[in-house]
C-alpha cells in the first residue's frame, strides 16, 4: 500500500505536469499571439449553459459572465521604464478574465501593462470584438456584468453611481447584480490564495509571467471540476446569510490580500439604448423577477 508520502509526491508529479504541459502550450501559441489568452464560448448554446447557471445560481437571466482585471505584481521589467508601473505605484502585468457562474475562468487576456483600466483593455480586446460582430455566437439581449470602472453598454451592464441618493429599485438592481458579478472576485480570492506565487512580486520577464498566470487559471479550472470539495471547501467564498442579509466574507480573505483591482474608467458616457435596458433589469427585479430576500437590503441600507 502506497504510504501518504507516496501519495502526495506522485499528485505533486501531475500537478507539476501538468503546469508544465501548459506553458509549454502557452509558448506555442505565443508564437501566434501578442497576448497569452483563453478563448470564450464559441456557440450560441455554450452561451445560453452559462447563462442558465447564472440564472440558476444567483438569479440573474441572461447573464453570460461577469468580467474583472485585477493587478498581477512583477518586478520592474528589464528596459520598461514605466510602462508597467500601475497607478498604485508598483509594477504589474494585467490578468482580465470573464468568469461563469461555477467560479471558472472562460476567458482570459493576460500581459497588459499595468498602467491600462478595466475600460481600456475591454474595449481592444477579442471577446468584445467577437461580441460585436457575432462571430462568438453570443446570444442577442444576453449580457456581461461588471462593475464600475466598465462602461455601461447594451451587453455590459454596472451599477447604478453611489454618488448621490439612490431609489430603493436602483439599490435592489445593484445588490442583484452585485451577487452575479462576485463570482469573478472570489475566483480571483482563490485563485491567489491556492497559487501562491501571485502574493508577492514575481521576478520573471512578462512573458513567463503571462505564462505562469495562464497555466494557474487552467489549473484553477481542472481543480474545480476534479477536487471541488479540496480545493474549493465550504465557506472558501463569499455567501449570503438570506435571513439577515448578511454577506459573509469567504475564507480566503482572512488568508491573503486581495489582488488590486485596475484604474477605474473616467468615462460615464452611455446611449439610451444601454440606459433602457438597465432599466428594464431594475423594474423586472422589483416586479416578477423580486426574490425574497433581496427587501433585506433596503432595511441595510437605512
Amino acid at each position: 500500500m502506497a504510504s501518504n508520502e507516496d501519495g502526495f509526491a506522485n499528485a505533486l508529479n501531475i500537478v507539476c505536469d501538468l503546469v508544465e504541459e501548459e506553458i509549454l502550450k502557452t509558448r506555442s501559441i505565443r508564437k501566434k499571439r501578442k497576448r497569452s489568452k483563453r478563448k470564450a464560448p464559441s456557440t450560441s448554446d455554450e452561451w445560453h449553459a452559462v447563462s442558465n447557471g447564472f440564472d440558476r445560481k444567483w438569479n440573474f437571466p441572461k447573464c453570460c459572465g461577469a468580467l474583472d482585471g485585477k493587478h498581477i505584481r512583477i518586478q520592474c521589467p528589464p528596459c520598461s521604464n514605466s510602462n508597467y508601473f500601475n497607478y498604485k505605484g508598483y509594477f504589474s502585468t494585467i490578468l482580465f478574465a470573464l468568469v461563469d457562474a461555477n467560479y471558472k475562468f472562460m476567458y482570459v487576456d493576460i500581459g497588459k501593462n499595468g498602467r491600462v483600466n478595466d475600460a481600456s483593455i475591454f474595449r481592444n480586446c477579442s471577446l468584445k470584438k467577437g461580441i460585436e460582430n457575432g462571430t462568438i455566437g453570443f446570444p442577442r439581449g444576453s449580457i456581461l456584468v461588471g462593475d464600475d470602472a466598465f462602461p455601461l453598454s447594451a451587453y455590459l451592464l454596472k451599477p447604478y453611481s453611489h454618488h448621490g441618493l439612490l431609489t430603493a429599485a436602483e439599490i435592489i438592481f445593484n445588490y442583484r447584480l452585485s451577487r452575479a458579478r462576485r463570482v469573478v472576485e472570489n475566483a480571483f480570492g482563490i485563485l491567489v490564495s491556492r497559487f501562491r506565487i501571485f502574493t508577492r512580486p514575481i521576478d520573471l520577464i512578462p512573458e513567463k509571467v503571462d505564462e505562469i498566470v495562464k497555466a494557474a487559471c487552467s489549473l484553477h479550472n481542472w481543480l474545480r471540476e476534479t477536487s471541488p470539495t479540496t480545493y474549493f471547501p465550504f465557506g472558501c467564498v463569499d455567501h449570503e446569510d438570506l435571513e439577515t442579509g448578511e454577506t459573509i466574507p469567504g475564507t480566503w480573505r482572512n488568508e491573503i490580500s486581495e489582488l488590486e483591482s485596475m484604474q477605474p474608467s473616467s468615462s460615464r458616457n452611455y446611449t439610451k439604448n444601454a440606459a433602457s435596458i438597465r432599466n428594464a433589469y431594475k423594474k423586472y427585479f422589483m416586479g416578477p423577477g423580486a426574490v425574497e430576500w433581496q427587501w433585506k437590503q433596503l432595511n441595510r441600507k437605512k
